[in-house]
């Protein structure tokens, strides 16, 4: 008897982020978002240890047993959980100690993590601790758009700046990241920004090589990866061996906002296509920036785009 062919979009869940719902401050609240997006009618949901206090100020033991009964009113998996890039900053140190220091907290967040059964702990990728910007988050600091006469885009890089000596010590650090999560049973995603370790694809396959671990893998943002003018699709067939999960966002034509899903010129269906091609098995996830405009209305945009695309 021979096998029936397996349609491959049946393992692609659409998800969305809490944090499309709450601001980024620290004890920041998803049980609203996670209401309105259950009520929406998404398959998973991200959730985001933000600050360091947090891990005892916010995730009680009380705390997530109260959302996890809400997820599971709502019928949502924890698609992953992440650790905001403040939280475990020194990843990308050369100082041993500082190193150190935040992998005490990604440990931290892989136990709450495992408390909501997410499969994959987070991070967007540090970037060196040498570089210093005019913003706090560095990856944003991209363009100049009302830049003065006189004014150019700079970045500050510490004397005695080594990049050698910084991969060196971010290959060891993702290496005792990765052992930690999976000694909770979890996989761990490296998500490419701006600015930092990991820009783009290729960078995460020369760390991939490095580490060389297949629980070890990359949370592709479509729309960072346009706005560094690396084209998503491509993106996908470059990490089809390492693809764990995809965050979706539009971007306008000069690539540099990432406005309301369907205001831009972001080609979902590509996406969604490629993924398709490469029997991707995981979630597509809504992260939509707070520009002025009914973020419900642009989820529920989003959702049923992804269920159309996956019909």
């Amino acid at each position: 008897m021979s096998t029936p062919e397996v349609d491959s979009r049946a393992d692609i869940k659409v998800g969305c982020l809490s944090w499309c719902f709450h601001p980024f401050s620290p004890g920041a609240d998803p049980s609203e978002a996670i209401d309105i997006i259950g009520e929406l009618g998404f398959d998973g949901v991200e959730l985001i240890l933000l600050a360091r206090e947090d891990v005892n100020g916010y995730w009680t033991d009380a705390r997530v047993d109260t959302l996890r009964r809400q997820l599971d009113g709502h019928g949502l998996e924890a698609a992953q959980f992440v650790l905001f890039q403040p939280v475990v900053a020194g990843l990308a140190s050369a100082d041993r100690d500082e190193r150190a220091e935040s992998l005490r907290y990604f440990e931290e967040g892989c136990r709450i993590g495992r408390m909501f059964d997410a499969p994959i702990i987070n991070i967007v990728a540090p970037w060196p601790v040498a570089m210093r910007g005019p913003v706090d988050y560095l990856p944003r600091y991209y363009d100049l758009p009302d830049a003065a006469a006189d004014e150019k885009f700079h970045i500050g890089i510490a004397d005695g700046f080594d990049w050698d000596e910084v991969w060196a010590a971010y290959i060891e650090a993702t290496t005792a990241c990765l052992d930690c999560a999976k000694s909770y049973g979890m996989r761990f995603t490296i998500e490419h920004h701006t600015h930092t370790m990991i820009p783009d694809a290729t960078s995460f396959l020369r760390l991939w090589d490095a580490v060389g671990d297949p629980d070890l893998g990359y949370n592709m943002d479509v729309g960072w990866t346009l706005s560094q003018r690396e084209y998503p699709p491509l993106a996908v067939h470059k990490t089809k061996s390492q693809l764990m999960n995809v965050h979706m966002r539009d971007i306008d034509g000069l690539m540099r906002s990432f406005v309301h899903v369907g205001e831009g010129v972001m080609d979902f269906a590509a996406v969604v296509d490629t993924l398709r091609d490469i029997g991707y098995r995981g979630y597509v996830s809504l992260e939509q920036d707070k520009h002025e405009g009914d973020m419900r209305a642009t989820c529920a945009r989003y959702l049923a785009l992804m269920r159309e695309c996956l019909a």
